[in-house]
């Protein structure tokens, strides 16, 4: 074998983890990059999927004549199955084969979309987002796992996962965008048929370029701790889902996550003591990755004061249309794109998740923060581009890189069970944001219509004070991740991490004890 053809299947700067040795980084090392595009199309398909449906809820909810009350269910629903069952689909990667996990998830989320597309009542509507949840839960943790144990070389995993960061955190822009425009000049359905567009892309692209399907491990599933898990993940995200729609004070809401904290605290002290675990403790208990699944749980939960509620302000304040609203959101997009290339690529591997990542959460709350000052007669281009812009480069330092981070050093037989775990944390703290944030901008109208006349004005002004609030605690969380990931996140480079990664060792170095 030449020189160049060892560099090429074994480069310099190749991680510590062996994984470059094993049957699937092998088979697939060669197609690497058309490997990328297929997961960087079904991670799309996944994220885009929630804020696109949401744009179309209220033409949905004409169209098939269904209650205030029974549309959350559409969005519930989804949540639940997905939120619920992150860890079992992850495992079955492991267990079953990832590329089998990846074509079964996107055909059965494609047939699920059709099926709600064609819905005739809201019964079928919400079965087949049922449908949908369970089946990206199955999709999305193989995306990470195939992403994680296809790029190995910390060069490459840089330019790989600043590129799928950057999917993932520009997807649920672009969705404000896309449905917008599906249902200004198409029609609600195709919220949900466009996802038969991306999944028969991938799907294609999935058997022709991944060589491999051997399943990385065969150890028992663990059926206590699966029963605990996800009882207790369905408990928490419907208790929030729950409060968002009722109050925190609701025996209902009480009572689902009171037994869903009670479940995860008996799968937490399960899982130490079983033969073969469903989420090993190694893989959360390394510090940087640890770190990493709590700065995405925190920058989830303020996420939402993004989206949601700057959103609602361009839509009903500004009056914007839908499709201009998704075009507002472009600029951000493009600056998180454009940082999530300099900070995976140049950041990360020189200074190390512990700097960058506290610094892009608190650009965030900076962003935020500026933004409670927005009026009801401000203009986009002085008073929410320039924070749009800044929030693109916060989350481009922050969310991109913790993607990689949260998976590093994973050896092949946890890669499907970790990369399960960074998407349960961002999909819980998307739960709890939405919950929170939601009761909060709600009480702050209620609280500042006290002792007012119900007139036009102040009405409107009620609503922009409930968003600007919302944007006031949103910095906040920001905040303290940004506090919590400069606590808990180890000092060192991408290669030291990764070497203490793999070992199981300490990060940083330990002082000798004096005696």
């Amino acid at each position: 074998m030449s020189q160049s053809e060892k560099e090429s299947t074994s480069p310099s700067g190749t991680s510590p983890v062996n994984v470059a040795e094993t049957t699937d980084h092998a088979a697939n090392h060669t197609m690497r990059w058309w490997i990328l595009g297929v997961l960087g199309v079904a991670q799309l398909m996944v994220i885009l999927d929630n804020t696109v449906v949401n744009i179309a809820l209220p033409t949905a909810q004409h169209a098939l004549a269904f209650s205030n009350a029974d549309r959350q269910w559409v969005v519930t629903a989804y949540a639940l199955a997905f939120g619920s069952l992150l860890l079992l689909g992850g495992r079955i990667g492991d267990i079953f084969g990832r590329k089998r996990t990846l074509i079964i998830g996107l055909v059965g989320f494609a047939v699920a979309s059709a099926i709600g597309g064609a819905s005739v009542n809201f019964a079928m509507l919400v079965t087949a987002r049922t449908v949908q949840g369970a089946f990206g839960a199955l999709l999305a943790p193989s995306v990470l796992a195939l992403l994680t144990t296809t790029f190995t070389d910390l060069r490459e995993r840089a330019k790989a996962f600043a590129i799928y960061g950057g999917i993932a955190g520009a997807g649920g822009a672009l969705g404000l965008l896309l449905g917008g425009i599906l249902t200004s000049y198409a029609s609600w359905r195709w919220t949900l048929y466009i996802n038969l567009v991306f999944a028969a892309v991938a799907t294609i692209g999935a058997l022709l370029w991944l060589k491999n399907d051997k399943a990385a491990d065969r150890d028992p599933l663990d059926i206590p701790g699966l029963l605990l898990v996800t009882g207790g993940l369905f408990c928490l995200v419907y208790g929030f889902s729950h409060a968002e729609t009722t109050a925190w004070s609701n025996p209902f809401t009480i009572g689902f996550l009171v037994v869903g904290v009670i479940l995860l605290a008996c799968f937490a002290w399960l899982e130490p003591r079983v033969r073969y675990p469903l989420l090993p403790p190694r893989v959360v208990l390394d510090r940087t990755r640890g770190g990493s699944i709590l700065a995405m749980l925190l920058a989830s939960m303020g996420l939402f004061g993004v989206f949601l509620f700057l959103t609602y302000y361009l839509q009903e304040t500004l009056h914007f249309s839908p499709v201009k609203t998704g075009i507002a959101f472009l600029p951000m997009i493009a600056a998180l794109a454009g940082m999530a290339q300099v900070s995976n690529r140049v950041l990360l591997p020189r200074f190390g998740p512990k700097v960058i990542v506290p610094i892009g959460l608190f650009l965030n709350a900076v962003a935020l923060f500026l933004l409670h000052g927005v009026g009801l007669h401000s203009a986009y281009a002085s008073h929410v581009l320039p924070y749009l812009l800044l929030l693109g480069v916060g989350f481009g330092l922050s969310l991109a890189p913790s993607f990689s981070t949260g998976t590093l050093g994973l050896t092949p037989s946890d890669a499907g069970v970790g990369s399960a775990t960074l998407n349960t944390s961002q999909q819980v703290g998307g739960s709890v944001g939405t919950a929170l944030l939601n009761t909060l901008a709600a009480g702050a109208a209620t609280t500042y219509l006290v002792g007012r006349a119900l007139t036009p004005v102040n009405v409107q002004t009620a609503a922009l004070h409930s968003y600007t609030t919302a944007f006031v605690y949103s910095a906040l969380i920001f905040v303290l991740a940004a506090a919590i990931a400069a606590l808990v996140l180890p000092r060192g480079n991408m290669r030291t991490l990764s070497e203490a990664a793999v070992r199981g060792a300490p990060a940083e170095p330990v002082a000798e004890e004096r005696v």
